[in-house]
């Protein structure tokens, strides 16, 4: 196999959308193709990435760093050892040839772009789906025919009332979630849980409706929010500070009993380790929601469950952040805890294939080789207009 080209373009998802920490109205991706000299059932193989919602497009990374060492390299240096099919761990060994430890930067996420595009390659050309391939790769050998999703949403909206986010949750459980997400920390604690108790009276149950703070809350104001939140009991309390701020999670962990999460702006194993030590996360009840494509891809969050295992946690426990097919696949071929969905934002990265409709808050694998965003209508055309 050889890659005969490589594509990349920077796509808007600007929206007047915002968290308690920043807003989207400048927010952008970076798409990718990467093309083999290979073709399965009289289509070329053709590998597509793209980095998650929350980080911006990475093309200065990609097009002066990352890619022309793609381009450059040794086409051995990239393929297994029969040589008919990309190897996505030497791959990353080219990408990441004279980059220093730590610092990760934004590094981790223009890599996970191109590992993405990798990763469906080499699924393409086994002829199965990413899920089965990881399955059989470095599973059991079953992928979850079934993946449990929630929707994330419940942004801040300019001028958004209480009735439009009550009208937004009645909105994904019409589309089939069971489970919600919303934003917390961008108005003052009184009138979040004002938001809070309204989410669930629509939802049913405050089981069924995560907060999330996006890292804004000081150690004060996070352990505020959580003496506000425990009579309530949602389902989790996700990155009420930094994240990179482990004293404040260990302590806020010694006064907040229900289920908290956290880990999707961590982008190693080694940041995955130190938060496991020092972060006094809880593995019977505690989530952890690494992104994949913001990681370094595959390739790491691989090397990070390896981490949690060793530390004694489960792959059940782990929920990535990201929302796309891509996560989908490696939440069922590696059972993973479920996956995150946007159904109405960042369009049309997130979400999932148009075959396989959400039901009683779970999501099935689209029945097609690699990643599947050829079963997403909207999402190649994406692809056709930028990268073609």
């Amino acid at each position: 196999m050889k890659i005969t080209d490589i594509r990349e373009a920077r796509v808007s998802i600007a929206s007047d959308i915002a968290n308690a920490y920043i807003s989207f109205a400048k927010m952008d991706v970076s798409v990718l193709a990467i093309y083999t000299d290979v073709w399965v059932d009289g289509r070329q193989v053709v590998g597509y990435g793209f980095n998650s919602n929350g980080r911006y497009a990475q093309s200065g990374l990609l097009r002066e760093r990352f890619l022309p060492r793609l381009r450059e390299a040794d086409p051995t240096a990239l393929v297994d050892d029969s040589g008919a099919n990309l190897d996505p761990f030497r791959v990353w060994n080219v990408l990441m040839a004279n980059e220093k430890p730590g610092g990760h930067g934004e590094r981790s996420v223009a890599v996970g772009i191109i590992d993405m595009a990798v990763w469906d390659i080499v699924a393409k050309t086994e002829n199965k789906s990413l899920a089965q391939l990881l399955a059989e790769r470095h599973g059991d050998g079953t992928a979850d025919a079934n993946v449990s999703v929630y929707a994330a949403g419940g942004y801040y909206y300019p001028g958004k009332q209480v009735s439009a986010l009550k009208d937004e949750m009645r909105d994904y459980l019409d589309l089939g979630y069971t489970c919600t997400k919303m934003k917390i920390g961008g108005v003052p604690l009184a009138e979040d849980l004002e938001r809070v108790e309204a989410a669930i009276d629509v939802v049913g149950d405050a089981s069924r409706l995560a907060v999330d703070a996006n890292g804004r809350f000081d150690l004060k104001t996070a352990l505020a929010f959580a003496e506000g939140l425990a009579p309530y009991g949602v389902r989790w309390y996700e990155e009420a500070g930094d994240p990179l701020d482990y004293a404040l999670q260990q302590q806020l962990g010694e006064h907040y009993a229900p289920p908290m999460a956290t880990g999707e702006n961590l982008f190693s194993h080694q940041d995955a380790r130190n938060l496991l030590r020092y972060g006094g996360m809880r593995a019977d009840r505690d989530i952890l929601q690494m992104d994949p494509v913001l990681s370094y891809g595959l390739v790491e969050y691989l090397r990070m469950l390896e981490v949690l295992k060793q530390h004694g946690w489960s792959s059940r426990q782990c929920i990535p952040h990201g929302g796309h097919q891509f996560a989908l696949n490696i939440a069922s071929g590696l059972k993973l805890g479920g996956n995150e969905s946007y159904p109405r934002v960042f369009a049309p990265f997130g979400g999932f294939a148009d075959s396989t409709p959400i039901e009683s808050g779970y999501v099935a694998i689209p029945a097609m080789p690699g990643i599947g965003f050829e079963d997403k209508r909207e999402l190649m055309n994406v692809f056709d207009k930028h990268l073609r």
